[in-house]
């Protein structure tokens, strides 16, 4: 088992309080990282995080399935609500839930998007549930080219179930970055970038995975920046 793993449970993550990473964006900023599981580290330490991961080429997709990455959505931490809900819950204002479900289906909700620094009223519906999407913030396909495909079911199943790689964002925007690294895509609101790449860092290193040296160039200009 990789080394990270199993430290905490996504309950233990959702439940605790948000905090701003430090050391990033403007002061007085009024939108600073949303989840809990990514916060406290000011730019110095996610740089030196930053050193520790392998730096190599991008693997081929061959083999990639999402299935590969067990089930979308898991129920990982049995609170008897799927992922996808528990990160509504945490990331949404507001939110009302569907009667009979134990507050695990989320209803309407307003998202103070991290990644454009809108705010965006979330309500569930055939028509409406994409405008606000479950991000990975190091994405599926990218994490399979840089060493995810040598992790067991089980280890890509919390990576793709992690509080810590996941948020509530504006579903367009969550479409146009696809599978792109920090080096292809970062978020257009400039203050949430040194956060967004932090936490890009902190997967990696949690599940030993590698970044290219245009990837790792590009976190560097960001977090040297912040």
């Amino acid at each position: 088992m990789r080394t990270g793993l199993g430290r905490s449970t996504t309950g233990v993550a959702i439940a605790a309080v948000a905090l701003t990473l430090a050391g990033c964006g403007p002061a007085g900023d009024p939108l600073g990282d949303p989840s809990p599981a990514g916060g406290g580290k000011p730019a110095s330490e996610a740089l030196a995080d930053l050193k520790k991961l392998e730096v190599k080429g991008r693997a081929p997709m061959t083999g990639f399935d999402r299935d590969e990455f067990g089930p979308a959505w898991a129920d990982v931490d049995h609170n008897g609500c799927d992922t996808r809900n528990d990160i509504l819950k945490r990331d949404l204002e507001g939110e009302t839930f569907k009667k009979g479900t134990q507050d695990c289906i989320v209803l309407t909700g307003t998202l103070r998007d991290p990644y454009s620094g809108r705010t965006i009223e979330f309500e569930r519906g055939q028509k409406t549930s994409m405008a606000v999407q479950i991000d990975h913030v190091v994405a599926l396909a990218d994490a399979w080219q840089k060493g995810a495909r040598q992790l067991s079911k089980e280890e890509r199943r919390q990576l793709a179930n992690d509080p810590l790689n996941l948020l509530a964002v504006d579903g367009p925007l969550n479409g146009q970055k696809s599978a792109a690294d920090a080096a292809t895509w970062l978020p257009p609101r400039r203050a949430y970038r040194c956060p967004y790449v932090t936490r890009q860092i902190q997967v990696k290193v949690k599940y030993e995975l590698w970044v290219t040296s245009a990837e790792k160039d590009a976190m560097e200009r960001v977090l040297k920046a912040c």
